[in-house]
């Protein structure tokens, strides 16, 4: 029996240990991203560009570490063997880099809250990129959760007069990062270690260039700063590597569930450790796209029990 067929008997003869260890890999990937905020706020010092280009180069060497552990090597030569497949990765490569480039601003700029916005109202945004580019259809509650969504991000735009660029950004990118990662049939690890590979020329020529320039931070604050730079390999990847654990184990609305941990963790750091301004127009913003998500939610838990009703008739 090959290690394959062994994981699936092992999984239909304790479905519900299956599960439990499914349940953690998720609480592991969500907690992780939910308080990366504080990991971004400790390496503030570090110049933006060069912590991304950190960041591509370290995740290289972690994906590629678990590569080899997991013998992954044959789904790595088959992906650089597809030209097509390569330019879609290229393209998912660039988009990982922009919401990565957003996302460290915004914490290293005070704005955790419009962070947890942004990835809030991903599923809702993610709704919409599958309407108009996979040709699934929205029912009327899902159709009304995203109205209600866009009331919410239209509130500080009428009421302060500021446009939450940041959340409509990083929603966006990451679900356009979503919706190619989707039509790539490519597993999340190989993925992540090809886009990497992909950046990693362009980041390591930024770095040579920043400290012939003398601007480079690295190695030149202490052992202590240069370790949390070297860790943002591990804080890029390790996550994403929990949440396919994960993936692989539970169902997709179960995984729905937990992915909301990220985005309250930022919103509880943003507002009661890092004390951003929390005015009632937030107040109504959240609220609403609190309650677009609830009617998403609900509204995806009581199809998915009447499909599985119905393949049980």
């Amino acid at each position: 029996m090959n290690a394959a067929a062994e994981k699936s008997s092992r999984q239909q003869k304790d479905p519900e240990r299956h599960a439990r260890v499914g349940a953690a890999y998720a609480l592991g990937a969500f907690v992780i991203w939910g308080f990366i905020p504080v990991y971004f706020k400790a390496v503030a010092e570090v110049p933006l560009l060069e912590l991304l280009a950190h960041r591509t180069l370290w995740s290289m060497m972690f994906v590629a570490a678990t590569i080899i552990i997991a013998d992954r090597h044959n789904a790595v030569r088959a992906l650089l063997w597809n030209p097509r497949l390569l330019v879609k990765m290229f393209g998912t490569a660039a988009i990982l880099a922009v919401n990565g480039l957003i996302f460290i601003w915004a914490i290293a700029n005070g704005q955790v809250l419009q962070s947890s916005l942004g990835y809030y109202i991903n599923p809702l945004v993610n709704v919409l990129l599958g309407y108009f580019f996979l040709n699934e259809r929205l029912n009327g509650l899902q159709m009304g959760a995203v109205a209600l969504a866009a009331v919410g991000i239209a509130i500080p735009v009428v009421g302060l007069g500021e446009f939450p660029w940041i959340a409509l950004s990083l929603a966006g990118t990451f679900g356009m990062y979503g919706l190619l990662r989707k039509t790539a049939d490519i597993d999340a690890v190989t993925g992540l270690f090809i886009e990497t590979v992909l950046l990693a020329p362009v980041a390591l020529v930024f770095l040579v260039y920043w400290n012939i320039a003398g601007g480079a931070v690295f190695t030149e604050r202490g052992l202590g700063l240069d370790a949390l730079i070297v860790a943002s390999g591990v804080a890029t990847a390790l996550p994403l590597i929990l949440f396919t654990q994960a993936a692989q184990r539970l169902r997709l609305g179960t995984v729905g569930f937990f992915q909301y941990l990220a985005p309250t963790c930022h919103f509880a750091l943003a507002v009661f450790v890092y004390g951003e301004d929390f005015t009632p127009h937030h107040l109504a913003t959240f609220a609403l796209i609190w309650t677009a998500i609830a009617i998403y939610t609900t509204d995806t838990v009581r199809r998915s029990k009447k499909r599985r009703l119905g393949e049980r008739a």
